[in-house]
């Protein structure tokens, strides 16, 4: 077995229930419906969460020709994919039997461990392509990585419902144009 092939494993796993922490979510969201105050930006991060997810796996593809392999390197891919499934852990909350559950209050109590992780985890995808390629990422992908790092510490910052609809919103669509830019075909 390769290497990659070995590591990913953990990887996958780890990605897999990130993926399954939203979904859980969404279907805590369903199941209590009738007590369940929506927030419009709690529900587009939750998708966003799970394209990062996809795209995360898609992306790794792209490190299954990659020699030479250190535990630094493994750790902070690691790293990266970890501070992901905590973003799916904090996106929604949980669903206790029987009590009201309002998705505006979740989001501005847990914003700051939500996008502080967010930041960690721009962070480690940059620190991951310079100590796997030993070079930072190509121009085009470190500009999404600053837009992304403004975005989240703008919604760090503010308060305004306003703000935050409009950074989910914007942040969504940059996501879209980053993926369709750099990642539309698996190479």
């Amino acid at each position: 077995m390769d290497a990659f092939s070995y590591l990913s494993v953990l990887l996958s796993i780890i990605l897999g229930l990130a993926i399954t922490q939203v979904l859980q979510g969404v279907r805590g969201l369903l199941l209590a419906r009738g007590r369940v105050r929506l927030y419009l930006p709690t529900l587009i991060w939750s998708g966003m969460i799970l394209v990062f997810a996809t795209q995360s796996w898609w992306a790794s593809f792209g490190l299954a020709d990659h020699r030479g392999w250190t535990f630094s390197g493994f750790g902070m891919l690691l790293t990266q994919t970890t501070l992901l499934y905590m973003l799916a852990a904090l996106v929604l909350p949980d669903f206790p039997g029987g009590e009201p559950v309002d998705l505006r209050d979740h989001y501005f109590r847990e914003k700051g461990a939500f996008f502080g992780v967010t930041l960690g985890m721009l962070a480690a995808s940059v620190l991951k392509d310079l100590i796997i390629d030993r070079h930072l990422p190509a121009s085009e992908n470190l500009i999404f990585h600053a837009i992304f790092a403004a975005a989240s510490a703008v919604a760090i910052a503010t308060r305004s419902p306003r703000a935050h609809l409009a950074i989910a919103l914007g942040t969504a669509l940059l996501l879209a144009a980053y993926i369709a830019s750099l990642f539309a075909v698996l190479a």
